[in-house]
């Protein structure tokens, strides 16, 4: 007996604690601590329904309780028969009327959120003479396992990190070159899905002071099961300043061709050459058609704060994941695809990808 009690106290505070680690989050990644105005409103919907359904478990549990107190048999009484109330027309108009109040309340803020977040008039207006809209629009594409993010507008590409302005509306037209994904921003609000054969479109905005409590950085993942590799679908999200943001589109545009100085990154840049470049682009404005974009864009390699969305960047991961991609994301397209190298190939190629930047040409 003793023995049964200690193990249901063990359960009591696992599940207690369970409950409360339920509710802790990162800024960066959680749904809970939203950073930017689609999330904000998402999270608005999840409390008031939450308080709704508080509410009426309450009210249940109340009755309930006072049903089976006041109500129960007693001894002596065990023929008498309760005040009948069957048929009672107040009953019936209270317990009718009270739920369509409770849903109205749910579904009018509902029914208005989806409206304002679907609202993509913005993006379908007419460029200006110099081809850009008023509108920020970033084309996504997903891909197994990682993310293509293209700015039309301004001819410029880049891959597994996305980098938006801040307090400005994002557009998105999303598309997948393979299988049905879903993108997804936690903190900053979502999800919906990649297809294969239309494109979505929605927006997000992100919220300046919230971005800075997260040190600029978001997490972006995959929410549809793609693959075997589907958890390790990440991407990043950098928030800069609109000015910051200007700059950097500047830079891409104006970003030239690799021409590495050192020895190392040299020999590597042949490599990537003789390897590489059939796949992966190492330009921003990659002029390949979207068919021909096999793998993402090296651009900015130097410049990401991860490789393949999962490992540390440094070129120790670096040369471990070009060794056996398919260790570390299993299904991934780049498996198999070009032949082994040898240690001081891979010290090459390393110092090569390493110096791919372009802020800091």
């Amino acid at each position: 007996m003793k023995d049964r009690l200690t193990k249901w106290r063990l359960l009591s505070v696992f599940a207690v604690l369970a409950l409360v680690l339920s509710g802790c989050g990162e800024p960066f990644l959680s749904t809970l601590k939203p950073a930017g105005a689609v999330a904000k409103q998402q999270y608005d919907l999840m409390i008031l329904s939450t308080i709704i359904m508080v509410l009426v478990i309450a009210v249940v549990t109340v009755i309930f309780v006072l049903a089976i107190t006041r109500f129960r048999r007693k001894k002596g009484e065990e023929n008498k028969i309760p005040k009948q109330v069957e048929g009672s027309h107040l009953l019936e108009i209270i317990w009718t009327v009270i739920p369509i109040i409770l849903l109205l309340i749910l579904a009018v803020p509902t029914v208005a959120a989806t409206f304002e977040q679907a609202n993509v008039k913005e993006m379908d207006k007419k460029p200006n003479k110099d081809g850009v809209r008023d509108a920020l629009v970033v084309n996504v594409r997903a891909n197994l396992y990682w993310w293509e993010f293209e700015y039309p507008d301004y001819k410029v590409i880049t891959s597994q990190e996305l980098v938006v302005p801040t307090d400005q509306k994002v557009y998105f037209n999303l598309i997948s070159s393979d299988v049905k994904h879903s993108f997804w921003i936690p903190a900053a609000g979502g999800k919906m899905d990649t297809n294969t054969d239309n494109v979505n479109k929605f927006w997000l905005e992100f919220d300046g002071a919230k971005a800075q409590e997260a040190n600029n950085l978001f997490y972006g993942k995959c929410a549809e099961l793609c693959g075997p590799s589907h958890a390790l679908m990440d991407f990043k999200v950098e928030t800069k300043s609109q000015d910051d943001f200007k700059k950097w589109l500047s830079a891409m545009q104006s970003a030239k061709a690799a021409s590495p100085t050192d020895t190392a990154a040299a020999q590597g840049q042949k490599l990537f050459e003789q390897n590489c470049l059939s796949c992966h682009a190492v330009s921003p404005d990659d002029a390949r058609p979207e068919q021909a974009r096999l793998a993402p864009n090296l651009a900015t390699f130097g410049e990401r704060s991860r490789v393949a969305g999962i490992l540390d960047h440094n070129e120790e991961e670096l040369k471990n994941w070009i060794r056996d991609p398919e260790k570390y994301k299993p299904g991934n397209k780049m498996s198999g695809t070009y032949k082994q190298l040898n240690e001081q190939e891979l010290d090459q190629l390393a110092a090569y990808l390493m110096s791919l930047k372009v802020e800091e040409q």
